[in-house]
Order: C-alpha cells, then sequence, then structure tokens
C-alpha cells in the first residue's frame, strides 16, 4: 500500500502506518530539526525509517498531479491554531494547513486518507470549522470561490447535489485506548474513496482502564508481573467503586490493559547518560502540574510553545518525588523503539515528542482502514474521479 506522509514531524504518525503496512512514497516536513531527526535515524539504519524519502519541504510547494497513483495520504495538519494553549486563531492562523491537506486529497484522489489533529478542534469554538473540514474531503473538487466564507461553502457542497468523491468519517479517540502509554486526546478523520462501495466505521478501543483495574485490583496480576507486592492505596475513590462492582460482577473485561508508564519503561532503568537516557534537572511540583503516575498510562507529552512547560512531562516516582523523563523515556511513551535516536537538545527533543501522534494509535488506524478496505498490501486500484 503507497503513501504519502504530510507534516510528518518526528515520525510517529509515520512509523505507525509503516507498522501497518504502508511504503510511504513521499515524505514532507517544513521543520529542520524534526527533518533532522528523522534523517539520522534514517542514516542509523533504523527499521522501516531507513526507506523513508524524508525531505525539508513545505507541502504548499508539492504538485500532487505529478506523484502517480497513491493508496494514502495521511499527515497530521499543525494544531497550534486550534491547540487550548496559544491564541486559538484556527482557520486565520497563517499555520493552519488544512486547506493543504485537502489540495492533497483533491490532486492526488488516493484511495484512502488518514489525518489527525488536536480534540480541540471538535469542541464549540472550532467544530463548524472541523464541519467544513470533512464536507470539503467527501467533495474536495469543488474548492472555495473568493471571498466565501467556510460556512456557505459548507451549505453549498451539501446542497449541491453533487455525489460524494469520500466517504468520510471522524471520531475523537484517547491514545490509550489504543495501546499507548500516554492518555492523549485526538481527533482522527478517515475518508474512503467513494468507487470502494465502502462506509467507514468508527474505531472501536482495544485497551481498557477497566481491563488494567481489573489486573491491578481484582487478580493482582500487574504487580506479580513487576515483581511488586499488590497495592491497595493510592486509588481515585472512582477507581475504587468501580473496582468494588468489577469484582462483585465477578467477570473479566474485554480486551487489553492501559499500558501503563510502569509497564513502557520496564527494563529501562534509571538514567545513564547514554543513548537519550540523560537526566534531566530542575523538575518541580506545582498547582495544574503534578506529573505522571506511575501506574497509569502517562498525561499527554506536551510540545510547549517556548520550551517544556516548568511542571510537565516528568514522572512521579514510587517514592512521591519527581523528576522529568529523558528523551528515551518519552519515546518509549510515544511508543518509537530504542534505537530511534534524536540528536538535538532535550527541549527541542521534548518538542518533538510533544508533538507527535503516539506509534501504537497509529499502526491501529492504519490496519483499521487496511481493515475497511479488504486490503492485503499492494497497489489495488488506480486513482480515478468519481462523478
Amino acid at each position: 500500500m503507497q503513501s504519502a506522509e504530510l507534516f510528518a514531524g518526528c515520525g510517529g504518525l509515520a512509523l505507525g502506518m509503516s507498522y501497518a503496512g504502508f511504503k510511504h512514497l513521499h515524505m514532507a516536513e517544513f521543520d529542520g530539526d524534526a527533518v533532522a531527526t528523522v534523517l539520522h535515524n534514517k542514516a542509523k539504519g533504523v527499521e522501516h525509517v531507513r526507506d523513508w524519502p524524508m525531505e525539508l519541504l513545505d507541502v504548499r510547494e508539492i504538485d500532487w498531479k505529478k506523484l502517480g497513483a497513491l493508496d494514502l495520504v495521511s499527515g497530521g495538519p499543525p494544531c497550534q491554531p486550534f491547540g487550548i494553549g496559544g491564541k486559538k486563531r484556527g482557520q486565520y492562523d497563517d499555520r493552519d494547513m488544512w486547506p493543504e491537506a485537502i489540495r492533497a486529497v483533491r490532486e492526488a484522489m488516493p484511495r484512502l486518507f488518514l489525518f489527525e489533529n488536536v480534540r480541540n478542534i471538535a469542541g464549540p469554538r472550532f467544530r463548524f470549522y472541523l464541519n467544513w473540514i470533512v464536507a470539503h474531503l467527501e467533495r474536495p473538487s469543488s474548492e472555495m470561490r473568493a471571498n466565501e466564507r467556510h460556512d456557505d461553502h459548507r451549505a453549498r457542497l451539501i446542497a449541491s447535489g453533487t455525489r460524494r468523491d469520500y466517504n468520510v468519517v471522524w471520531q475523537v479517540v484517547n491514545a490509550a485506548d489504543f495501546g499507548a502509554a500516554q492518555i492523549r486526546y485526538r481527533v482522527l478523520i478517515f475518508g474512503v474513496r467513494r468507487d470502494l462501495g465502502v462506509m467507514p466505521k468508527s474505531m472501536k478501543p482495544t485497551h481498557s482502564r477497566d481491563r488494567l483495574l481489573w489486573d491491578q485490583y481484582v487478580t493482582g496480576e500487574y504487580w506479580t508481573r513487576h515483581g511488586l507486592e499488590k497495592r491497595k492505596k493510592a486509588i481515585l475513590q472512582r477507581d475504587q467503586l468501580r473496582v468494588e462492582q468489577l469484582t462483585r460482577e465477578a467477570r473479566e473485561p474485554d480486551g487489553l490493559a492501559w499500558v501503563t508508564v510502569r509497564d513502557a519503561l520496564h527494563g529501562l532503568g534509571e538514567p545513564n547518560g547514554r543513548s537519550n537516557h540523560v537526566m534531566q534537572p530542575g523538575a518541580r511540583v506545582y498547582p495544574g502540574h503534578t506529573g505522571s503516575p506511575l501506574d497509569l498510562p502517562a498525561k499527554a507529552l506536551k510540545a510547549g510553545d517556548h520550551g517544556v512547560p516548568g511542571g510537565e512531562n516528568m514522572m512521579v516516582r514510587d517514592d512521591g518525588t519527581v523528576r522529568y523523563f529523558t528523551t528515551r523515556e518519552a519515546a518509549r511513551l510515544v511508543g518509537l523503539p530504542d534505537d530511534y535516536e534524536f540528536p538535538r537538545s532535550w527541549t527541542e527533543s521534548m518538542r518533538q515528542l510533544g508533538n507527535a501522534v503516539p506509534a501504537p494509535l497509529a499502526t491501529a488506524a492504519g490496519k483499521w482502514l487496511m481493515k475497511q478496505v479488504g486490503a492485503s498490501g499492494g497497489v489495488l486500484a488506480p486513482k480515478a474521479r468519481v462523478a
């Protein structure tokens, strides 16, 4: 399955899609530091990455009509215009690249597409814009007119009677529900070209907090696996009530347990100064920034507009003290392999990791897309425009 990856960053989404079976024929990223990270790992020969055609490239410079047939276009347009922090200028922010993502679909007409962004784009402030994105992705060939507002364009698309080029579905997901060691909420937008005859369905979680609570506080298997005594304290009241309910029902929850920080970092050991596993001083707790407990998925890694936020991106150790995650630990929380290195500073590396899509979520999304169209690999159909 041949693909193009936009806004590739340090490679979280791209790696997950590679794990799912997609082969990237084109990759573009505008940030030089992120490109340097990918090229460093490409030169090292990291599996999958060694074959990536990564380029320092502005997506606005790509002529998609010249790239040939693609099975998939994927990527995460910059989320800063829609994030909780910042100025929240949305579609008026110069960094808004959703029009370019839609142009890529219009010109390349891939069989499939997958785009992701922050959960806030589905909130009240930007929901109208998400609705426009979805409507335009359904009919990417119907472009906006000069001075046309997004709401007016969406209304015209819906009222036009033109058959959709793509069947599109979007959903809010928690990366922890798909095997990532982070509680990280994202909006995923999936598209399947209409001539494939598939109406995509929403992804179903494979991991759950209930199963984690079962393993921790009903059977105790979690603690045994980590060589620790079963713990009965330091549990939230809501979780205690849920554990009591699970115990009464005596029915093991379906699926897999959430992956915790302790799970993700198992076998790594304390920082040793090698391979990005370097202690970073200065971690401290303050209101609203209390770090990630070891026995839950980590709180979402944060990129920070001006370096890493002071009270974020840190763990709470068993003795109650805190320290920052090393770059190596953060990479594990993103689902990157231990031979995936970050050649830049800790602050710059954490910025890249804070922007990265967790690879387990990307893998799950890529495999789900393949399952939707019954794909087993290879280019199954040439690009074609639906009337």
